[in-house]
């Protein structure tokens, strides 16, 4: 069945593109333009925020209600998207009704020609950079580790069951971290009966992170090339380029957040109205339910916009009525974002309180992750050690030696460097991050970059903001998409600069007082990084425009042409060389098989897995009961016994459970047993009188006969 459903994975990008075209705002020079409204900066990509949203809302919500009916098939599925698709048509043919749009009298030739040689040149990298990534996309199949043990594994019990219900299982994570990203994966599973597609929902994440980056850039004072200068700055990173072709999900939640931050900086010169409100609860939600960490970004954002919005109300001169009104007003919208969060991440958060009466899951959950200290001097710790790793280079006598001036100050201050209360786990202090792991790599270039635009808009706001556009054809360009909005919105605001640097800065501090050191824990503060770099973009091209005479001033504009090249370097070669999904290579995309590729991480387990499943296949067992450790790869089953030959209608089933309400199966209810747990735990759920084989870490029991 899922074959015939196929076709329709088209639906979610067809209905993007047509939401897009309906949701265009109202811009300046038309005759939709509202008084009140003023200059829209980079309308069309603030088109796809909305598209992206309202597509992202519905994929969430359409999951949650087939769940609730136990009606997660395929069938409902493809109704929906095509119902979907049949009102993004019908908004879209009503827009154009009421109001057409008519595009920018500039031809695209003509808008490529008012770019300069290094503009030119940041357009191509891009455009190479998410070409490569959509190459590697289409032909590896889902690798990464964390996908291996729990994010695509929940997708397959989802499947199974057919609703969104706990299952009994070893691996608490499955059920207790928070599942948008994975509830995106369910329609490409569903409609598609494989995951060939599941990578494209990072790939995609990856563009909209570009996009709304450079979005907040323009918001923020920066001209076209300050614009161009931060979509660059994200396309490169090594960690965006390499998590763009992964089923992770911290792409997704990066997204998400910028949306989010977007969407705040739209509503701090302006009152928000209903439709402002709807869609910035939206993206709270969908922040939400991707990554609990996303709201240590949207929160001091919703924050900011919230003191905007009443300083907005209070502003003009009137009677104390008209300004009571005004604050009810912005409590009653800050009601509405709760209550549209509430709506899509809370069926989820109820779930988790009904099984472990906590909302935030089990206790070995709350306390690995979140820090446990608080006091001035741990976060302090937590802050520098984070920033070592996050700042990694290959030069290892600069690491040691910022590790060893971390050490000590550690200890100067009475915090043990290995503290377990800001450690995750049984980690160490410090791990070498420079290498491009898609789960560790660092970000040196970009993050200094965002560090120094972050400092300078704190300190000196009026140094870095743009210029407006210098010649016609820069002015020209800026009034179509391509450019960012309007001349007059490229002049930007010293208060909104400084505002939103100094949430950013507070959203960090937040991160290190709140989420403990790990070694992959780079890739957490990839929403982080994304709300940073328009700041770098931002202040680059003020030191383009400004220092380009002669001396020291012309030596700093050099380095930073330097630091640029440099960049797009780092994201070439992360697509190129990186781990466990390159381009060229051992391990290539392009020259070993999928069964190679899926084991990159550990090809010692490929022939262990597939002995086990051979004999599971050959003794014709229909229920297989699963023992696993709380790191092991369960998704290799559903791949190995379930995806590759749904005629025979295996079922996995778990044998132990960490869930209080969700007691296993006994084991004398399956066929056989596959075991990747210690061999202490694998006897002891194996029934007596079984044959048992062990090849390496797995273990395969049968009933004799």
């Amino acid at each position: 069945m899922p074959a015939v459903w196929s076709p329709l994975v088209a639906a979610p990008a067809a209905a993007l593109l047509l939401l897009t075209y309906a949701s265009r705002p109202r811009t300046a020079g038309t005759a939709e333009r509202r008084p009140d409204q003023g200059d829209v900066v980079g309308p069309v990509r603030l088109a796809v925020v909305r598209a992206a949203l309202g597509t992202g809302l519905f994929a969430v919500l359409s999951v949650e209600l087939l769940g609730a009916r136990g009606d997660l098939t395929a069938l409902p599925v493809a109704v929906g998207w095509l119902v979907f698709l049949a009102v993004a048509v019908g908004l879209a043919v009503r827009r154009r009704r009421r109001h057409p749009w008519t595009p920018s009298p500039l031809r695209l030739r003509d808008r490529w020609r008012s770019y300069g040689r290094g503009d030119r040149f940041m357009i191509a990298t891009i455009g190479v950079l998410l070409l490569a990534e959509l190459v590697v996309a289409l032909l590896a199949p889902p690798n990464n580790y964390d996908s291996q043990t729990y994010h695509l594994p929940k997708v397959e019990h989802w499947v199974a069951q057919g609703s969104l219900d706990f299952w009994p299982t070893a691996i608490h994570r499955q059920v207790t971290i928070p599942p948008g990203a994975e509830y995106l994966l369910l329609h490409l599973r569903l409609l598609t009966g494989g995951d060939a597609l599941y990578n494209l929902v990072q790939w995609a994440a990856g563009i909209g992170c570009v996009l709304v980056a450079s979005r907040i850039a323009g918001q923020l004072g920066g001209s076209r090339r300050a614009q161009l200068i931060t979509a660059f700055l994200v396309a490169g990173t090594p960690m965006v380029a390499l998590q763009a072709t992964s089923t992770q999900t911290d792409l997704v939640v990066a997204a998400w957040v910028g949306c989010v931050g977007t969407l705040v900086l739209d509503g701090l010169r302006r009152v928000a109205d209903t439709a402002s409100v709807l869609v910035l609860g939206v993206a709270t939600g969908l922040t939400t339910i991707t990554k609990t960490s996303g709201m240590i970004g949207a929160g001091p954002l919703l924050a900011l916009w919230g003191l905007a919005q009443l300083r907005l109300a209070l502003r003009p001169p009137g009677s104390a009525g008209r300004r009571g009104r005004g604050v009810v007003r912005i409590v009653g919208q800050s009601a509405a974002v709760l209550a549209i969060t509430a709506l899509v991440a809370g069926p989820f958060l109820l779930r988790v309180q009904a099984e472990f009466g906590n909302p935030l899951g089990p206790p070995r959950l709350r306390d690995s992750i979140p820090m446990q200290r608080h006091d001035p001097a741990a976060v302090a710790v937590n802050l520098l050690r984070i920033g070592h790793t996050a700042f990694d280079t290959p030069l290892a006598p600069l690491r040691h030696a910022s590790a060893t001036a971390i050490e000590r100050f550690a200890t100067l201050v009475g915090v043990p460097p290995n503290d377990r209360a800001i450690t995750f786990g049984q980690s160490t202090f410090p791990v070498p991050a420079w290498y491009p792991d898609e789960d560790r790599v660092a970000f040196p270039l970009t993050g200094a970059l965002a560090l120094i635009g972050a400092v300078l808009a704190l300190a000196r706001p009026r140094a870095i903001t743009a210029d407006p556009p210098a010649t016609a054809a820069e002015a020209q360009g800026a009034e179509g998409e391509a450019g960012a909005g309007t001349a007059g919105a490229a002049r930007g605001s010293v208060g909104v600069l400084r505002a939103y640097a100094g949430t950013v800065v507070l959203t960090v501090l937040l991160h290190a007082a709140m989420i403990k050191w790990q070694p992959w824990g780079n890739r957490l503060l990839l929403y982080a990084l994304v709300l940073a770099v328009p700041l770098a973009g931002v202040w680059l091209d003020a030191l383009f425009r400004r220092r380009a005479g002669t001396g020291r001033r012309s030596v700093a504009a050099g380095a930073a042409v330097a630091v640029l090249a440099t960049a797009a370097l780092a994201g070439v070669l992360a697509v190129s060389y990186g781990f466990p999904r390159r381009l060229v290579g051992a391990g290539s995309v392009l020259t070993t098989s999928d069964e190679d590729l899926r084991f990159l991480r550990r090809p010692q387990w490929e022939a262990e897995y597939r002995w086990a499943a051979g004999r599971v296949e050959a003794a014709g067992a229909r229920r297989v009961g699963l023992v696993q450790g709380n790191d092991d790869w369960e998704y290799p089953w559903w791949v190995l016994l379930v995806q590759s030959d749904p005629a025979a209608h295996r079922e996995i089933v778990p044998l132990q459970s960490v869930l209080p309400h969700r007691p296993a199966d006994p084991p004398t209810t399956v066929d056989a047993v596959i075991c990747t747990a210690p061999q202490r735990t694998c006897a002891a759920l194996i029934p007596p009188g079984w044959r048992v084989d062990t090849d390496g870490v797995v273990t395969v029991a049968l009933p004799l006969g």
